[in-house]
Parts: C-alpha cells; sequence; structure tokens
C-alpha cells in the first residue's frame, strides 16, 4: 500500500514513510492509493471474533509488508489494551465509550498505535525520533500516555500556561521519563506557531528525525476505524446502525466512512456539529466556507476549516451528492447541549460530556424525521475532563477513575517558557543533547 499527497506534487510512499512524514511536503495529506475490500465472511463474523483479530485484519492491509505480522499483532494488543465497550442509553441510542484508555479521551487509541509503530521504526534509524506537538489539552495528553517509556523517541510537548484543566495539565507534565511538557506563556496558537518554527529550521533537523503526532497522521486516522468495526461487533439489533459522531476536524468521522467503504453496514452517518458548523452548511448549500472558529463548551469541536474535509471529498470521489448519500449534518448550540446533559442524566441515569451530548443531541434531531430508528453516538471523553461544565448541570459528583486518583497525586515537571523561538530552540537542543540516541 502506497500513500500520495492530495496536493498531489509529492511522490508516494509507504506506511512507515508516510507515518513518519506525517504530512506530504507540499502540504497535502496523505490518502491510501486504495481503500482494501473486507471479504464478506470477515464482516459476517465480526461478533464471533477476538478484537485483537479485527484491529489486525482491520489494520493489516494499510501497514502492509512495513511491519512484520508478529509484531503488527503485538501493536495492535498494546493499543486496544482498554475496553470499548457499547452501552445502551435508552431504547434507540447506544453510547460507544471510547474514554477508558488511560487519557480517558477517544484519541488514545489513536495516539497509541501511532507511538508502537513509530517505535518500531525507530529501530531501524541510526538517527533518534523526535515528537514534537503542540496541544491544547487533549492530544498532548493523548500522545504523552502513548509515547511513554517507547525506546528510542522523545517527546516534547508545548501547551500554552493556565489555558488547560488541572487533569490535562497533569496528563501532560507527570510522567517524566522521554516525555518533556514545555509550558508557554501565551495561548494555543503561540505554542502552534512555534512548533511550525522549529519544522521550519533546517538546522533542527541534521541530526536528528523530527515529526509530528498530530491528528493528520495515517496511523492515527486509519487506525480509529476500529472505533465503528469494534462497536459493529457488539451491535446485536436487526437494524444496522447509524453513527452520530462529535465532529471537529473531522478525522473521526472520516475513518468511519473509510470503514463503511470497506464493507461495513452503516445506515447513516450524522456529522453532529456544535456551533462551528462548516460542514451543516456545506451539505445545505455545497459550498464549503470556512470561517474563523467560535468557543463552546464542547471545545475539541471548535475548529472553523477542518484539516479532513479534503479526505472527505477525495474519499467519495469528489461526488458531493454520494457524500449526502451516506452523511448528513446537525449542529448544537451550547444551550442545547446543557440541555441534553441534564435530561440524559436526570431521565437515564447517564453522564454525557459536551461532546458526546452534542452527538446524542444531533441523533434525536435525525430521529425525528427517522422514528424507532437505532443509532449509536461515540462517547469520546469522560465527562470528568470537564468538571466546571458537567458538574454545574448534573449538579452531582463525578466518580473520580483510580488511575486518574494516582496522576493527580504526582508531581508536575515542566519548563516555563516566554514565547520566544531562540528559547524553545535552545531547550529543545538540551533535551536531545540530555537524553543520547
Amino acid at each position: 500500500m502506497l500513500y500520495y499527497s492530495l496536493n498531489r506534487s509529492s511522490e508516494k510512499l509507504d506506511f512507515k514513510q508516510a507515518t513518519l512524514k506525517g504530512q506530504a511536503p507540499d502540504k497535502g495529506l496523505y490518502f491510501p492509493e486504495r481503500i482494501p475490500r473486507w471479504e464478506n465472511e470477515f464482516v459476517n463474523n465480526l461478533k464471533y471474533l477476538d478484537k485483537y483479530e479485527i484491529g489486525y485484519q482491520v489494520m493489516k492491509p494499510y501497514v502492509g509488508e512495513c511491519i512484520p505480522e508478529d509484531i503488527l499483532m503485538q501493536i495492535i494488543k498494546e493499543t486496544l489494551s482498554f475496553e470499548l465497550p457499547l452501552h445502551q442509553i435508552n431504547e434507540n441510542i447506544f453510547c460507544l465509550e471510547l474514554f477508558h484508555g488511560p487519557t480517558l479521551a477517544f484519541k488514545d487509541l489513536g495516539a497509541r498505535f501511532l507511538s508502537r509503530c513509530m517505535g518500531y521504526f525507530s529501530k531501524e534509524q541510526k538517527r533518534k525520533t523526535i515528537v514534537l506537538v503542540a496541544t491544547s489539552g487533549d492530544t498532548g495528553g493523548a500522545v504523552a500516555d502513548g509515547f511513554h517509556h517507547v525506546e528510542g523517541i522523545e517527546v516534547i510537548i508545548l501547551y500554552p500556561s493556565g489555558k488547560v484543566s488541572p487533569v490535562q495539565e497533569k496528563q501532560l507534565t507527570a510522567l517524566g521519563g522521554n516525555i518533556h511538557a514545555i509550558e508557554i506563556k501565551g495561548d494555543f496558537d503561540a505554542c502552534q506557531r512555534l512548533v511550525k518554527m522549529v519544522f521550519a529550521d533546517e538546522g533542527m533537523q541534521k541530526n536528528v528525525s523530527l515529526t509530528s503526532a498530530n491528528s493528520i497522521n495515517i496511523a492515527r486516522w486509519l487506525s480509529q476505524q476500529l472505533f465503528y468495526v469494534l462497536a459493529y461487533s457488539q451491535w446485536h439489533d436487526k437494524d444496522t446502525p447509524t453513527f452520530s459522531v462529535p465532529s471537529g476536524n473531522f478525522g473521526n468521522i472520516c475513518s468511519g466512512m473509510v470503514a463503511e467503504r470497506s464493507g461495513l453496514p452503516v445506515n447513516q452517518f450524522i456529522a453532529a456539529c456544535n456551533q462551528n458548523d462548516v460542514f451543516t452548511r456545506f451539505l445545505k448549500t455545497d459550498r464549503y466556507e470556512p470561517l474563523p472558529s467560535i468557543q463552546t463548551i464542547s471545545n475539541a469541536m471548535d475548529v472553523g476549516d477542518p484539516s479532513n474535509f479534503s479526505r472527505i471529498i477525495e474519499l467519495y470521489g469528489q461526488d458531493i451528492n454520494l457524500i449526502k448519500s451516506k452523511v448528513c449534518s446537525f449542529s448544537a448550540s451550547d444551550n442545547e447541549t446543557k440541555r441534553t446533559i441534564e435530561d440524559v442524566y436526570k431521565t437515564y441515569d447517564y453522564i454525557l460530556d459536551p461532546h458526546s451530548a452534542v452527538a446524542y443531541s444531533c441523533m434525536k434531531t435525525w430521529q425525528k424525521d427517522n422514528p424507532n430508528k437505532k443509532g449509536i453516538i461515540l462517547g469520546t471523553a469522560h465527562p470528568l475532563k470537564f468538571p466546571s461544565v458537567v458538574k454545574e448541570l448534573i449538579k452531582n459528583e463525578i466518580e473520580v477513575p483510580e488511575k486518574l486518583k494516582i496522576l493527580m497525586q504526582k508531581e508536575k515537571k515542566a519548563i516555563l517558557l516566554n514565547d520566544s523561538y531562540a528559547d524553545i530552540k535552545n531547550t529543545i537542543n538540551n533535551i536531545i543533547d540530555y537524553n543520547p540516541a
């Protein structure tokens, strides 16, 4: 399997090269040259296969010969080391709980798969691998946990001082070892700008292999297909499920679309958006008109120009009508999101985080025109990650998982810096020198 840039000005690469590059030199996203078609026997037997065999079969065509079969199976086992249960909320709505991983967010799966792949690839390289990431919270935590103790890789995470939650900050700063947190006196945009400056600095890449672990990386993106396949393996209703997906940068829902094109039974996808509704408007007008993002309580979805929109267009061959036949989209305001959290808790004694609440609200909107149809929402984060919002709405405490209690007791380890490229460059060089390959 080879991967090409959607800007079509860079050479095709195999899975290893495309994973290590992250983004193509022409700034396009990588895309597989073909979408594998699964055998009917595989799809029909999903309910009888264990999750590791399912993960292996789904990812093997994309990895190709870049990773030996036994190593790939081990990577899959480490990736799926936590449960992804399908929980029934009411008669017609189920929630695929993706928050049972180490950082309580759906990004754990993709980060673990990516880190294990990079860890294997780094063993074949003479130069040290440095993973550099800017985060507003959850991505950094998932990357930190996924790469912790991965041999041959140092991870450097930039985050904005005072602008992440206490839980998110501990997930970034308390691990130590090969995880290095840099706290920037500025906002997320400043962190992102500094990271881009490092990647543009040719001198920084002379002695190390510098890469990123953001959501556009094919290893992170494609591995999220497993959400949908594992959900279907737990689905026991005669109706084909509809999936409502909290959508910001659209990597998650796009990976589900890839699984559907491979043969997974899906009735409909619902792109569940908050007030950042560029995709909702696109389906109504046939015009893609990105706007500056609006801050909401479902902040991970506050994206005005989704990176993975280009992958969706490519997947459906630029055919807008074909997209509309498989995908619909609704948006939910902050007030609607809050009402949903309150109502679901009072009625079903189930706690939704703000992102999952958007998915639930949009599913209910879809079901008004599709009565008695059943669907699955993707529960992308634990409500504990948004305590100030959720506790106020449910008027109750949220049970803290034991592993989080332990983490919160650990010491924060971070380097506090000004928004200065000279300071960042010097600090990164010190980290590289202090941890020799």
